[in-house]
């Protein structure tokens, strides 16, 4: 009886120190072992393994890639127009060992206070250096400087056992100071430009009205000129066939015109016509007249 008092306890108290001497690190951790606050092993592989109970702690850290909103600061390019920035960065604690030694007991919380002041003066700068505009900071072209500000933050960041994956520029904009005056003069630019469109439109627009116009002038004039010769042609085609109608038999042409003169002369309205007997007008009608008499 007395053996079993003592037998149990014993082997509960086996088995809760083989218990606590054991400890899992999972696919998405790495782990330290500490004894009295010094580094004993690293463990950067899933898997089981032993630590001595009470004398020894487990400290783990994530070893995924992991998100930093940088603070919103003021950078002077080199044309002297202040922007706002906003960044952010990926990183990941590379090297276990070297980061306890820099942060401590601090972890993850010190080590972002010390990247973020690392990530700030690289983007002061990148983006304040020579030839750096504010145009290039706001054009497609930021590309190149933001891989400036990652490559000499993943330097810096060496010491601290940190590896920076990405560093992104979210915003990048005018103080709000600035922003009226560069709104008016964008916009003073556009309406620039669309007067000078507007102007081109209706020089082009003029030009064409003019060929248009002499278009106009060039087809009526020849269509004139074909009219005139197709005019000309006809009367020479009349006159020769009056000519050569004359000429078959001069006396029937004669009276033939006769008769056309008197339809023109004689039509409804005319009521009274003065004119001597013997007028030549009325040769043909007396001749007729005398004829018919005899």
């Amino acid at each position: 009886m007395k053996k079993s008092t003592f037998f149990l306890p014993g082997i509960v108290l086996v088995i809760v120190a083989a218990m606590s001497s054991l400890f899992v690190v999972d696919e998405r951790e790495k782990a330290l072992v500490l004894q009295f606050g010094q580094i004993k092993s690293v463990h950067e592989e899933p898997g089981l393994y032993f630590k001595i109970p009470l004398i020894q702690e487990v400290v783990r850290y994530d070893d995924r890639i992991l998100s930093l909103d940088t603070e919103v600061i003021e950078v002077t390019p080199s044309d002297d127009r202040r922007l706002v920035v906003d960044a952010f960065a990926r990183y990941r604690i590379a090297d276990v060992e070297t980061f306890r030694r820099a942060v401590g007991a601090g972890g993850v919380r010190l080590a972002e206070d010390r990247l973020q002041s690392i990530l700030n003066a690289q983007i002061r700068e990148v983006l304040g250096a020579d030839q750096v505009t504010s145009d290039t900071i706001l054009s497609e072209d930021r590309r190149g400087l933001m891989t400036r500000i990652r490559d000499q933050a993943r330097a810096s960041a060496l010491s601290l056992g940190l590896d920076v994956v990405d560093v992104r520029l979210k915003q990048t904009n005018l103080p709000a100071q600035n922003l009226e005056a560069t709104f008016a003069r964008m916009r003073a630019e556009r309406e620039r430009e669309a007067a000078d469109e507007i102007a081109r439109g209706n020089e082009a627009a003029q030009r064409v009205r003019a060929l248009a116009d002499r278009t106009v002038v060039e087809t009526l004039s020849e269509a004139e000129r074909e009219a005139n010769v197709v005019r000309g042609e006809a009367d020479a085609r009349r006159n020769n066939i009056f000519a050569q109608a004359y000429g078959a038999d001069p006396e029937f042409f004669g009276f033939y015109r006769s008769l056309q003169a008197y339809e023109r002369a004689i039509q409804s309205g005319n009521s009274t016509m003065v004119i001597t007997p013997d007028s030549d007008f009325f040769n043909y009608l007396g001749a007729v007249e005398g004829r018919t008499k005899n």
